[in-house]
């Protein structure tokens, strides 16, 4: 999607809205003992109250509203009857649909008291997403998102998920641009402005790579590894892009 008004913006702007309430009160929930599903509900109650679609269930129907990941599952984790325990590390993930804009953020932090290893990466993540942001700008090549993300993941001793990552948004859960924001110099697409897109880097300390599960969804890292996300909707514009999801 390209935002070509002002009412597009808003438009963005209100998913967004509807996104980070959702997300801030699941995690604000997320304590030892309770399930995954019992997160979910708690997103999807804040999501219809706003009036908004969960993205996954509209686009693919996915059996949850929001994606839970804990530990070494990485992305599209269903919500259940999985009990959270301390220390956990959890990736919740929201994405939704209102008046036909779609917003898409995640975050990865610990379930209870903080453990550094844990905490380490979930940050490195967050600093890796910070990095990338001030290199986008209209006119620029789409590499300064790998390129800055790479630096980051490199300098703190981490791999990045190779086949995940950032991608397109805005009138669907996912549009073009696709792409991983792996340093790549031969990359010869373009940031443009009003371009709307996610970033969405995953660090890990294992071998670079997910693998789907049996349940047909989730995607994980070899069990003990640690695999931590973080990721915003932005705009491009000339200047610092606008961050939907703030």
């Amino acid at each position: 999607m390209t935002v070509d008004c002002d009412e597009d913006l808003k438009g963005l702007l209100a998913a967004g809205r509807a996104v980070r309430t959702a997300f801030d009160a699941m995690k604000k929930a997320a304590r030892s003992g309770m399930t995954t599903a019992d997160l979910d509900t708690i997103g999807a109650r804040l999501l219809a109250q706003a009036g908004a679609r969960s993205a996954p269930q509209l686009y693919y129907d996915f059996p949850g509203a929001t994606c839970i990941s804990v530990n070494e599952e990485a992305a599209h984790g269903i919500p259940g009857e999985r009990v959270l325990n301390e220390g956990d590390m959890i990736n919740i993930d929201v994405s939704a649909e209102l008046a036909g804009y779609v917003a898409d953020m995640g975050e990865s932090f610990i379930v209870g008291a903080s453990r550094p290893l844990e905490q380490r990466i979930c940050d490195t993540v967050q600093a890796a997403v910070r990095a990338a942001l001030k290199m986008v700008r209209a006119g620029r090549s789409l590499n300064v998102i790998g390129r800055a993300v790479q630096k980051v993941a490199d300098h703190a001793g981490y791999k990045i998920v190779e086949n995940l990552g950032s991608h397109g948004v805005g009138r669907s859960i996912h549009e073009e641009p696709s792409y991983v924001p792996i340093d790549n110099p031969r990359e010869s697409r373009k940031l443009k402005k009003g371009m709307v897109l996610t970033i969405e880097p995953f660090l890990t300390t294992g071998r670079p790579w997910v693998n789907e599960q049996a349940d047909g969804w989730t995607l994980s890292v070899a069990p003990g590894q640690l695999v931590a996300q973080f990721e915003h909707t932005l705009v491009v514009t000339d200047r610092e892009p606008v961050i939907i999801t703030r």
